[in-house]
């Protein structure tokens, strides 16, 4: 998407990312701060997400909130513990970016083992769900709010060998469109961006001999995550995007 994003896109904007210590969830928390949102910053490891908040402090920007939470271990209790907590604390979302996903093993069906099936679909559907349900009454809150879920190539044509990873990102696109026509007369939006290949660990560990040189990095592949974050996209909704 050729977007060019003004520089007060976000301005007073509450945007809550998911994975965002590193790769692209990193790279879109900073670039949101930048253009005047308030982050919150929510992963596994505590070490890279204060390193991110750190960053957008030097931006001179709003302090980033973090959030340490293990998708793949978090029960909906955890969950229903930090919805309350923004809630106590008066936080209004206005974006939710569900980055965070798991690449899983790649192989034939047939070797799909069961606790890999679990793993993947935990971090990639599971919380997903339980975090946009216990969250639904803070993007309701907000202003336009929008809600954007990370697919794939794979999850939308399967692809052999791509096992628990393809069917995880085929159930999120579902996911998607279901809110999409549920919430199509509010001023919510939903919608999916697929990042293609992007020069991060997960894809090194899908294609460990690839040239990432030839690959975008994750900060040249935001402009449709700000598109959709923006009130340019306010009539945007139930789409599939891909950000190459």
């Amino acid at each position: 998407m050729d977007y060019i994003a003004p520089t007060n896109l976000l301005d007073n904007k509450t945007i809550l990312i998911t994975g965002a210590g590193d790769g692209i969830g990193k790279a879109l928390a900073i670039k949101c701060a930048d253009l005047g949102a308030k982050v919150i910053l929510l992963g596994r490891t505590l070490s890279k997400l204060a390193a991110v908040a750190d960053h957008i402090t030097q931006l001179n920007k709003q302090t980033a909130m973090i959030i340490e939470l293990d998708l793949n271990d978090a029960t909906e209790e955890r969950y229903i513990t930090f919805a309350q907590q923004l809630t106590e604390q008066q936080v209004t979302l206005d974006g939710l970016v569900h980055n965070a996903s798991q690449l899983g093993k790649l192989g034939p069906f047939i070797d799909i083992d069961y606790d890999t099936w679990i793993e993947v679909m935990q971090t990639n559907v599971n919380a997903g769900f339980l975090i946009t349900k216990h969250l639904l009454p803070l993007l309701q809150a907000g202003t336009n709010a929008s809600t954007i879920f990370t697919t794939s190539s794979v999850g939308h044509k399967g692809r052999a060998f791509w096992g628990t990873y393809s069917v995880s990102k085929f159930a999120t696109e579902g996911m998607m469109q279901l809110l999409a026509d549920e919430y199509a007369d509010t001023t919510m939006r939903f919608n999916a961006v697929n990042p293609g290949g992007t020069r991060t660990s997960m894809r090194a560990s899908a294609y460990p001999d690839e040239d990432v040189n030839r690959l975008k990095t994750p900060e040249e592949i935001l402009e449709t995550y700000l598109y959709l974050l923006g009130d340019d996209s306010l009539e945007v909704t139930g789409q599939r995007f891909n950000a190459q």
